[in-house]
């Protein structure tokens, strides 16, 4: 269906986006219902109408924004990955990292803050990707390769500074992205009593008491 088609169907409810600024707006409003639908009920089940009632606009609206749901899935996914890199990008930019071990702290609470204050993103991110679809699949190898390689890299930087044993840095961050992920995982129905700050002091030393050299 072309925008053109869709974008005379129905009304919206809201008045219609005429600035860069309004219509970007519009999209995140769009994109907030789209992650509130997909995390919430079966993906496959999920269509552009229950998109559109979530969001408050019409059907046809929609479709000037996005052409289908698969566009709209790979959208919405493409903005989760690119907040949860800001997250830990602008934790790394903190004073208090002056080392290995501090990033590596700053870097997992990140995580840990992030998934605390999203919990849409949280059930959205951690769903089983083969019960969804190739396509959720392949976006989540892909944001997962990218944590994993920013871990290798502060591995190959701890190892090169005597912090960490000997070992493939691939598989060493391999090992800590699974733990804090797992962890993540588990903080969306307990949180062990544990902040984040908590939480996270507790992976890096639990990962580097493990791994410096004996």
């Amino acid at each position: 269906m072309s925008r053109r088609r869709a974008g005379v169907a129905g009304r919206s409810e809201f008045r219609r986006a005429v600035s860069d600024a309004e219509k970007s707006q519009r999209r995140q409003v769009i994109l907030a219902a789209a992650k509130q639908v997909f995390s919430s009920g079966d993906f496959h089940a999920a269509t552009m109408a229950d998109i559109a009632r979530a969001a408050g606009v019409s059907y046809g609206t929609l479709y000037w924004y996005f052409d289908s749901k698969d566009e709209l899935f790979d959208a919405l996914m493409d903005e989760q990955e690119a907040a949860l890199r800001h997250s830990i990008d602008s934790a790394l930019k903190d004073e208090s990292v002056t080392d290995v071990e501090s990033a590596l702290q700053s870097s997992v609470r990140a995580v840990f803050d992030f998934f605390d204050a999203d919990r849409e993103a949280s059930k959205l991110l951690f769903r089983d990707a083969t019960a969804i679809s190739e396509r959720f699949t392949r976006h989540l190898l892909t944001i997962f390769d990218r944590f994993l390689g920013d871990l290798e890299y502060a591995v190959s930087d701890a190892q090169r500074k005597g912090m960490v044993r000997d070992a493939p840095p691939r598989v060493v961050a391999y090992a800590a992205a699974s733990l804090i992920g797992q962890l993540a995982y588990r903080r969306l129905s307990t949180d062990d009593g544990l902040s984040s700050a908590e939480a996270a002091e507790f992976v890096v030393s639990l990962l580097l008491d493990g791994l410096r050299p004996r």
